[in-house]
């Protein structure tokens, strides 16, 4: 057992024997390299980043006409392991990435509020790797698959433009890799505390003059800051790439292995007399969750060049299957003995989905203004089985496995999409931009598992959506942009959420609807000096049909509309070169998000009837009002940094009633990173060190928004340390 809170001791480095051997080898080639350092990105950080998301064509951050951040792939290698997307997101502005310390469940995301409700999955919000989307018809995604050490970029976007992708975008988070320009290839290893090791390899190189062709694989296990929180996650990607005279044609192939314990979340009393605990249950169900993810797509880009105003068309399709099985902690008396009485599905999640997806678009140009209009179909195919988490009789039962089958659904999501976005040049300094996304979301679910007192719960929901966006940009001067933006954004039910009738008779839960939302923003960009930004905006956000739990009782959680409910608030971001060695950045964010109506919810599980009153100006579960990031970089010479990050939030509401909140907390992290050329071909040695928690602070990471059980808090980690060593090798 790892130390309890009152021992106040470090987290220690425990290292593998062959972590230990690695690390030694990799440290005898540092004592072969130079000193001196050469480090190309470091003067691409001074120049303003290019964005294409939202946008008609790749353009300058700095004249984008709606608020966004872009993180580059050196923010990414300094930030930490580059396996969760919460390493480096903290400097975003607006956005919320939770670490929360278990790879059972998948990060929790939120742009403006949207997404923060999400239990399970990333809700509301939008999430793409080149184009492909991580978000299925339903409007559920996952980020697992990420591959951050092969990112050139990561876009978000916030705010109107944002629904111009559709259904479920309160926010984008767009991963775009790295071209295959040369030949390289790297390798690097990870060790860090709680066991943590990673190995990764990457290569690729042009292989003719229109051919080129990259690989990387990468292995990581943990064990996590808590008891039951061991890991391994396996991430393999090839790709290809054509470049011809007019055409562009990049495939890509990806596969994602995870193997995860699960130590579920402490209630208050478990959380005050010891965060680093794990709750019974989660030794007594052996609670998990293991996936398998294969993913392949392609894009293909043609450039016209005697076809009048257009320019250029794309095309983007893709096909995967996500495989999950999920052990929960649910007794044997909640799911019954006898399934002609039950309606409980089990303690053990088993679902197959395949999916697929098709893009495709035409770019026009004349002489002001430019035009994007595509069509976009995609598909979702469900197979989801439950079974008992037990076998044996329920009086003395073997939890942890796979019992009695309880459910057997086939399910689907299908959306059909139609979308034009223009920008007109106005005036040599004004722009103005208008989009449309048109579509229709169908869910289908056709239940096999009809048995004595379990109901049909077969049914078919459809739901239009039309989401308009209309954006103004006025380049106040060369250093100065100001920019203003309006939309309507759509998020409709999942398919977990339309699965039952809050009243317990058969079929999809047809009473819920979709929310609609609508959005305004004013904000403004200044880039006075090389090196030197600040970016400001201000937004409002009102939603009509908020979706929020409503009961949870037999296995079955259903959902309600809960009336209006407003996001407004402030995001400040900046960075500035204080001299040739020292530079420093900073992100706030300010979010009243709150309900504008009363409802009733349930107040814990089980729950037939929703008796627990929720008030208008209650906090939007999961939210905070203040996020903060700032960092100081010294760098002494090209090559070498030394930074120091403090990160800050305000207190977070664990559910719809702000019954509890989980205390606000600052931390400190520190870091060095020091690149060692070993070679006049670029092969090189880089080495980064990093401290996170430097004060070893006890607190709360993440809440499990509304759970039953009272069970909402899930442990940060305490001071942990990373050591990196990344060999590139020069051609």
């Amino acid at each position: 057992m790892r130390h309890h809170i009152a021992s106040r001791r470090p987290t220690p480095l425990r290292l593998s024997p062959l972590a230990w051997a690695t690390l030694a080898s990799c440290a005898g080639l540092l004592h072969t390299g130079a000193a001196r350092a050469a480090e190309a990105s470091e003067a691409a950080s001074e120049v303003d980043p290019v964005v294409v998301s939202a946008s008609t064509r790749a353009t300058r951050l700095q004249d984008a006409p709606f608020a966004a951040s872009v993180v580059d792939s050196r923010t990414l290698r300094a930030a930490g392991p580059m396996v969760n997307l919460s390493e480096a997101m903290a400097r975003v502005p607006g956005l919320v990435v939770n670490n929360r310390n278990n790879y059972a469940q998948d990060l929790q995301i939120s742009s403006r509020g949207f997404g923060a409700r999400a239990t399970f999955g990333v809700r509301g919000l939008r999430l793409y790797t080149d184009g492909i989307p991580a978000t299925m018809p339903d409007g559920q995604g996952q980020v697992g698959h990420f591959d951050l050490a092969g990112a050139q970029r990561i876009e978000v976007i916030r705010g109107p433009f944002s629904a111009l992708y559709g259904n479920a975008a309160g926010g984008v988070i767009s991963l775009v890799s790295q071209p295959i320009t040369e030949r390289f290839f790297e390798s690097s290893v990870d060790v860090g505390s709680n066991a943590l090791y990673q190995v990764r390899l990457a290569g690729g190189a042009p292989i003719s003059e229109t051919l080129s062709m990259s690989a990387s694989a990468s292995s990581l296990h943990t064990d996590g800051p808590r008891d039951r929180s061991a890991a391994d996650r396996h991430l393999g990607n090839v790709k290809a790439e054509w470049r011809l005279p007019h055409d562009r044609i990049v495939a890509q192939l990806s596969h994602h292995v995870q193997q995860a314990q699960d130590p579920l979340g402490l209630s208050r009393s478990q959380f005050d007399a010891d965060p680093e605990q794990v709750t019974p249950e989660a030794q007594q169900y052996n609670t998990r969750k293991n996936l398998n993810q294969t993913q392949l797509g392609s894009s293909w880009q043609h450039r016209f060049t005697q076809a009048g105003a257009l320019q250029e068309s794309q095309l983007v399709a893709y096909a995967g299957r996500r495989t999950v099985t999920q052990y929960q902690s649910i007794a044997a008396g909640t799911q019954g003995t006898n399934p002609l009485t039950s309606r409980h599905s089990g303690g053990v999640v088993d679902f197959d989905r395949d999916y697929m997806g098709l893009d495709g678009r035409m770019n026009w140009r004349w002489t002001n203004v430019d035009l994007v209009t595509g069509l976009n179909m995609e598909d979702q195919y469900d197979a989801r089985r439950g079974y008992l988490n037990y076998t044996g009789p329920s009086s003395a039962p073997l939890y942890g496995v796979k019992g009695t089958q309880r459910r057997d659904e086939a399910n689907s999501a299908r959306t059909r999409e139609a979308y034009a976005q223009a920008e007109w040049a106005i005036l040599p300094d004004w722009a103005a931009t208008a989009g449309l996304r048109s579509g229709q979301v169908t869910m289908v679910s056709k239940d096999s598992y009809v048995v004595g007192t379990n109901v049909d719960d077969s049914g078919t929901m459809r739901f239009h959506y039309n989401t308009p966006v209309l954006g103004l940009r006025w380049k106040a001067s060369p250093t100065l942009t100001l920019h203003a933006g309006a939309g309507r954004g759509f998020e409709s039910p999942t398919l977990g959420e339309l699965a039952y009738r809050p009243d317990g008779s058969g079929g999809f839960n047809t009473a819920l609807q979709p929310q609609t939302s609508r959005h305004a923003e004013i904000g403004s960009k200044w880039r006075p000096a090389p090196g030197t930004a600040l970016d400001a905006t201000l937004f409002v956000v009102n939603t009509s049909n908020e979706i929020g739990a409503l009961s949870n009782s037999g296995g079955r959680a259903t959902f309600q509309n809960v009336g209006h409910t407003q996001r407004k608030g402030l995001e400040l971001s900046g960075q500035w070169r204080l001299s040739p060695q020292w530079r420093t950045a900073a992100a706030f964010t300010w979010l009243d998000a709150s309900y504008r109506d009363n409802f009733l919810t349930c107040a814990g599980t089980p729950c037939t009837t929703a008796t627990a009153p929720v008030a208008a100006g209650n906090r939007i579960a999961g939210t905070q009002k203040q996020n903060a990031f700032a960092e100081l970089v010294w760098q002494p010479k090209r090559g070498m940094e030394a930074g120091l990050e403090w990160q800050a939030r305000s207190r977070t509401a664990v559910n719809d009633r702000n019954s509890d909140f989980a205390a606000g907390w600052g931390i400190v992290n520190v870091r060095w990173l020091q690149r060692f050329q070993l070679d006049a071909k670029g092969s090189a040695i880089e080495v980064l060190a990093r401290v996170d928690n430097v004060g070893d602070k006890r607190y709360a990471g993440s809440v499990i928004v509304n759970d039953g059980n009272g069970r909402f808090f899930e442990t940060a980690a305490g001071r942990n340390a990373l050591l990196s060593v990344r060999y590139l090798h020069g051609f």
